[in-house]
């Protein structure tokens, strides 16, 4: 199993897409708050359709709440910012795959500080980013086709 770690989402149709990649995976959800909507939000649940109760889904009031709550993790950060590209990585099972908040990523201090767990999807010079959802199944895919799909039909 993999974690999927949202820090301070804030578009509700893009966790609800989450939700459901995570589901159909059995990667588990941790979400870092603040959101910038309620987990009741009708796009959210549209989004995941009937997946929630299929979600091994987790908060944290904070990253620091985070981090104390999964001490040992092997962590990676996702982030236009950073030198690694994301297949350079061997994941193996348990690893936690870190992505920020859609309007400003992950916080500076946190991607600089790991360069080594740092990574990056490549795209066109001048773009912002992708979807946050896309990103999201992009790189759990990548790590689940490394391991095999193992546990996936």
């Amino acid at each position: 199993m993999f974690n999927i770690v949202l820090v301070e989402p804030e578009i509700p149709q893009n966790t609800g897409n989450i939700s459901r990649t995570c589901a159909c995976t059995g990667a588990a959800l941790h979400i870092v708050k603040p959101m910038g909507f309620e987990i009741t939000d009708a796009k959210l649940k549209r989004a995941g359709l009937d997946y929630w109760d299929k979600l091994d889904l987790t908060y944290y009031e904070n990253l620091d709440d985070f981090f104390v709550k999964n001490a040992g993790g092997r962590f990676f950060y996702l982030s236009k910012k950073a030198k690694k590209i994301y297949t350079d990585i061997s994941f193996r099972a348990g690893d936690y795959l870190i992505f920020g908040k859609e309007t400003k990523g992950l916080p500076e201090p946190l991607v600089r500080g790991n360069p080594d767990s740092a990574l990056r999807i490549p795209m066109a010079s001048g773009l912002r980013s992708l979807n946050l959802s896309n990103t999201v199944a992009l790189v759990l895919y990548e790590a689940l086709r490394q391991n095999g799909f193992s546990g996936l039909v």
